[in-house]
Order: C-alpha cells, then sequence, then structure tokens
C-alpha cells in the first residue's frame, strides 16, 4: 500500500476506527496521523501502515500545503476532512 503525505485515510484498527485523517508523515513502518480536533498537527498520531487504509490522494489547496510543508492549521485540517466527509457519503447515497 503505497501512502503517502497529504493522503486521506481511514483508520481500521483501535479507538479511532472509522475516522479520518491527513498524513502529515512517514516513515518505512508508520505513518503520522492528524485531523486537527483529536489529533493536532503538533501532536500527530503515529499508526502503523497496516491499521489504516488510503481513501484517496487529495488536490485541494490543504494537501499542496502538506506536501511543500508549508504552515497549515488545525482548524483547515478539521475543514477540509468535513467537506471531504460530505462529499463521499454523498457519492454513497447517505
Amino acid at each position: 500500500m503505497d501512502i503517502d503525505i497529504s493522503d486521506v485515510i481511514v483508520s481500521l484498527a483501535g479507538r479511532d476506527r472509522g475516522q479520518m485523517f491527513f498524513v502529515v508523515a512517514t516513515d518505512e513502518q508508520y505513518v503520522y496521523l492528524a485531523d486537527g480536533r483529536g489529533r493536532k498537527l503538533e501532536k500527530p498520531k503515529r499508526k502503523k501502515r497496516r491499521h489504516v487504509q488510503k481513501l484517496a490522494q487529495t488536490e485541494s489547496r490543504i494537501a499542496a500545503r502538506i506536501r511543500s510543508g508549508e504552515r497549515v492549521l488545525n482548524s483547515e485540517l478539521r475543514r477540509e476532512l468535513a467537506g471531504y466527509g460530505q462529499r463521499t457519503s454523498q457519492n454513497q447515497g447517505g
């Protein structure tokens, strides 16, 4: 599974199962996740790659800023994930 910085993922295991996050950093075994609410950019959640599923590589302004290393606010992450969640629920007919 190829997970890169700024991808939107969903957690498959743990207390945060079913929640969406942005990937803010990666290494060989782990991805570091933030959603702006429970896990802020200052202290991202470390999770094994096998416990997450990639939803999409977003082409938003926020995703581009994460990839380039620019400063992103937690409120911007929350807003972007909320909008992404609404789009996916509409596409699924919900």
